[in-house]
Formats: C-alpha cells, sequence, structure tokens
C-alpha cells in the first residue's frame, strides 16, 4: 500500500488505491497484482480483483475494468466486465465500480457526489499529451456531472525525477500541459505526470483534488514497469454506493 492515507471519499461514494500487499499472486507479481495482460496466473488475478471488489462491497462480477489505449476515448459503462481501448470510465450505476490500472502511469478518481457521477482514468505521459482527463469529465458533465461539485484523487504514479524521457516526448507533452515538462534529478528531459494531471482537473473547473506523492519507481510497496520490466499492476476501484444521495 502506498503510505500516503487516501483522502475519505464523499457521501455516497467509495474508493480504493492499492499497493501491492494482500492478495494471492507469486514471483515478480506479489502479491495483490490486478492485471490481466502482464503474464501472471489469471485465477489468480481473478482472485485478487475479488478482493478488492469485496473490499469496497462490490459484487465482483460487477467491475468494469480500463483496459488502456493510452489515449483519451473514454466510455459510459452499465455493467461489469473488461472495457477495450479506452483510458476512462463513467458511470451513474450504483454499486458497479470502475478499475484503472497503474505500474508508473497515474489512476485518478473522479466523483461528483451531489449528481452522483464518478469516473475512473488511467493517465501516462500519451494520456496527459492527449489530456484523457478532460475527455473523461467532459463524459461525466454529459451524465449531469459538474466541476464545481468534483473531487479527484490523483494516485500514485512515477516521478519527474525518475522518468527520464526523449526531448521529443517531454515537448510533446508540453505543447499539450507546459506544466508537465520537467526535468530528472540529473538534468536530463523528463514527464510530471501528476502536476500535467492537476493542471489539467483546473482546467476543466476542478478545484478540488489530492495527489499521492508517492513514486512507483522508488517505492517497493508499489508495482513499477521502469524499473521491474515484467510485473503488476497496482490499481484505483471506485464505485457508488448501494443507497442514493440524500
Amino acid at each position: 500500500m502506498s503510505p500516503w492515507q487516501t483522502p475519505e471519499a464523499p457521501s455516497g461514494v467509495r474508493w480504493r488505491f492499492t499497493g501491492r500487499t494482500g492478495g494471492v499472486s507469486q514471483g515478480r507479481y506479489a502479491e495483490l497484482n490486478l492485471g490481466q495482460h502482464v503474464g501472471d496466473d489469471r485465477a489468480a488475478v481473478r482472485r485478487n480483483r475479488a478482493l478488492l471488489a469485496q473490499s469496497l462491497e462490490v459484487p465482483p462480477d460487477r467491475v468494469a475494468a480500463i483496459d488502456a489505449a493510452h489515449g483519451n476515448d473514454t466510455a459510459l459503462v452499465h455493467e461489469g466486465g473488461t472495457v477495450s481501448q479506452v483510458d476512462g470510465l463513467v458511470t451513474r450505476e450504483r454499486n458497479l465500480g470502475l478499475l484503472a490500472l497503474g505500474a508508473d502511469c497515474a489512476t485518478v478518481a473522479l466523483a461528483d457526489p451531489e449528481a452522483q457521477v464518478i469516473g475512473a482514468v488511467h493517465s501516462g505521459w500519451r494520456g496527459v499529451a492527449a489530456d484523457v482527463v478532460g475527455s473523461t469529465v467532459r463524459k461525466m458533465k454529459s451524465q449531469g456531472a459538474n466541476p464545481d461539485q468534483m473531487v479527484a484523487v490523483i494516485g500514485p504514479a512515477i516521478c519527474p525525477g525518475c522518468y527520464e524521457v526523449s526531448e521529443e516526448v517531454r515537448n510533446t507533452v508540453a505543447s499539450s500541459v507546459a506544466a508537465a515538462a520537467a526535468e530528472t534529478r540529473i538534468g536530463t528531459p523528463a514527464v510530471d505526470l501528476q502536476t500535467g494531471i492537476a493542471a489539467q482537473l483546473r482546467e476543466v473547473g476542478i478545484m478540488r483534488y489530492f495527489t499521492d506523492p508517492t513514486c512507483t519507481f522508488e517505492s517497493e510497496q508499489l508495482f513499477s514497469y521502469r524499473r521491474d520490466g515484467e510485473t503488476g499492476r497496482h490499481g484505483m476501484l471506485i464505485a457508488l454506493t448501494e443507497t442514493s444521495h440524500e
């Protein structure tokens, strides 16, 4: 688990950001790997996802999972299952969990507790460049959400000090959101995913947001593709509670 304490979810909403502990996967995927596409035993991943769902009192078959495409396509979902070629999910359905995965990329929870609309986002450098956060918020607005009422949590991600990229990649991201341009500790080009995402949240009018400062590359409690290569995925699950908001 990230050492950071995730803020309490607003009324009518549940969310959880996972770390590596508490699951059944073995070896390089130990323990709570949520990624089905990384080479882990699929039965172990199903068990891990079921454990996460149960921790939020969501039926395991009522989890909609992002199958990331590293773009800005989003989907409105009404049932569980893998949603391919998207990086953002939105729902108004109660007791339907939205699952985003990461292992250096950021996961983002979005909620409007008044309108009872939630969203989940996966955003790496391509997602920041394409503004998948803005795309997901626009989808939420189409369902009645109001950014003035929304709260967001930006999950752990690789920090700019560790996230060396090419000059071309940094320039691509900076052309979308200048705040994401950064340097590593040794002065080479880098991307600051979380600062870029925060700027994009503000751009769409979400001023209430929280950021987990834990670097996935530096923390052994989290999965990191950049650090380990073949590895698992931690995640973020968000759901609306069964009882309607009063």
